[in-house]
């Protein structure tokens, strides 16, 4: 069951309408039974992984609680980091790593037999697997308390809206608001719903719309121009940021609904003028999961600047291998982690030499040629992460330099990019821009977000129901990019 698809729209609406009439001892119950239950309609034969892990960091916080003995207390966070982490691996990178190893003795001359295991990638683990970690790490520093219902603790691991792909929250934010009885709200129920219909755009018109000029190219490399790989390039910038923000829209919004808030995880990342604004702005609970539980624990920036530089690059190497089991995530991590580099070790000789030329690193033109900047160079690294392998990776980024024999013109055609789609794309990303600005605004003090309640909000409502509907009636739904990691 996906958010675009017609058993959620029987679902939620149950779902939501039993939370809100059964009695308060119930609430959590029932909402844990759904989580169960939505998660189950994936992959119904991996639950025991969720229901293991979750059973397994909940003992662990009970224990490193109770003992007064600092050895035993870090030896069940470590059993706790080793037994989640383990499972992960199995599953997500056993392949990957037996395949490498093959690889790598294949090079120097021998001739290993293939070890391949017939491995399902359980939906989601990724995300719960670090929910049920940060929990864990939380109580062993003594920022949370232990949640003494082992149910109610489950209930926080598997929160149906956003257990498949986000955002990874935190006990602290999650926890005390599922404990509370939420009464129906209209203005909940109204910014829920904005959300969810902002959701729906990006995911069915923009993301699922500009996809099949995307795989235009990235899954026929051989015939691609440098041209092509621009303009898809671009679209997937495009595709992924309106496929994950959209599944966080309606996962935001469906909390909403019920009175509870998701923390945000994206604020428009392609108006950074940095990388590293970038990444406070692009997947927020991943990045800052980072930063609080690897980052800083291995010294983060106060140290020797060798050392601080070297911390950016693991983390951006495991952040990488985190998004999927192929060398592609990997070099696509390691090339953010090379721009955060050189950002830290030539921001003040670029500040310097604006102010050498009269010119202020805080002027309207100035930050825009670099948004433009961080929007290209972040564009170059989609092309490893969106590639099928490294070799087509390296392909592509080859025709960037020798693929010019055809043109524009030639470019569109192959794509199958015609000027009624080029418009289409170009309206679409128009009107993505409009309703991203209005929905940011719908929970301003002021109440500017009233901008988006006028006509256009219900116009938006028809059109999704409408392509929506089209798209169910012809089975043309897509998952989200997400769930695969």
């Amino acid at each position: 069951m996906t958010f675009n698809s017609w058993e959620f729209l029987i679902f939620y609406p149950l779902v939501a309408l039993l939370y809100f009439v059964l009695p308060k001892k119930l609430v959590w119950p029932m909402l844990l039974a759904a989580s169960y239950y939505f998660y189950m309609c994936y992959q119904p034969d991996l639950v025991f992984l969720i229901v293991g892990t979750t059973l397994i960091s909940w003992i662990a916080s009970h224990i490193i609680t109770r003992s007064a003995n600092q050895k035993v207390r870090k030896i069940w966070l470590a059993l706790t980091l080793i037994v989640c982490l383990g499972v992960l691996f199995f599953y997500k990178y056993f392949n990957f790593l037996a395949g490498s190893v093959v690889g790598i003795i294949e090079m120097f001359g021998g001739t290993p037999s293939p070890i391949a295991l017939n491995l399902i990638l359980p939906v989601g683990i990724s995300f719960y697997t670090f929910q049920t970690l940060s929990y864990v790490i939380d109580v062993y520093r003594g920022d949370v308390q232990p949640e003494k219902n082992f149910f109610f603790y489950a209930l926080f691991v598997s929160f149906f809206p956003q257990l498949v792909a986000g955002p990874i929250e935190r006990p602290d934010n999650l926890i005390p608001q599922l404990r509370e009885r939420h009464a129906w709200d209209n203005d909940n129920a109204v910014k829920g719903a904005k959300h969810m219909i902002v959701g729906f755009f990006k995911k069915i018109i923009v993301a699922d719309g500009i996809s099949i000029y995307v795989d235009a190219v990235y899954n026929n490399t051989e015939n691609a121009s440098a041209f092509a790989v621009i303009i898809a390039t671009m679209l997937f910038a495009v595709q992924i940021y309106c496929d994950f923000s959209g599944y966080t829209d309606i996962a935001i919004g469906c909390a909403r609904i019920m009175g509870i808030r998701l923390m945000q995880n994206f604020d428009h990342p392609y108006m950074a003028t940095s990388i590293k604004e970038f990444w406070s702005r692009w997947h927020i609970s991943l990045s800052s999961w980072f930063k609080d539980y690897l980052y800083f624990p291995l010294g983060g920036s106060r140290c020797a600047l060798p050392r601080a530089l070297m911390n950016l690059m693991i983390v951006f190497l495991v952040s990488g291998l985190w998004h999927g089991a192929a060398w592609t995530y990997v070099i696509w991590g390691g090339i953010h982690g090379i721009y955060q580099i050189i950002g830290r070790l030539t921001w003040k000789k670029r500040n310097a030499l604006l102010a050498k030329r009269g010119l202020s690193e805080n002027s309207p033109v100035i930050a825009w040629i670099r948004r433009f900047n961080v929007f290209l160079l972040v564009c170059f690294a989609w092309m490893f992460f969106r590639a099928n392998s490294t070799a087509d990776a390296f392909y592509l980024v080859g025709r960037l330099f020798t693929g010019w024999d055809v043109g524009l013109g030639g470019a569109l055609a192959a794509m199958e990019l015609t000027p009624v789609a080029v418009l289409t794309v170009l309206v679409s990303i128009l009107t993505l821009i409009i309703i991203d600005r209005l929905l940011t605004y719908d929970d301003a003090p002021d109440g500017s977000g009233m901008l988006v309640q006028n006509g256009a909000f219900m116009y938006y409502v028809w059109v999704i129901l409408f392509f929506w509907g089209l798209l169910l009636s012809k089975n043309l739904t897509s998952t989200f990019i997400y769930f695969q990691f």
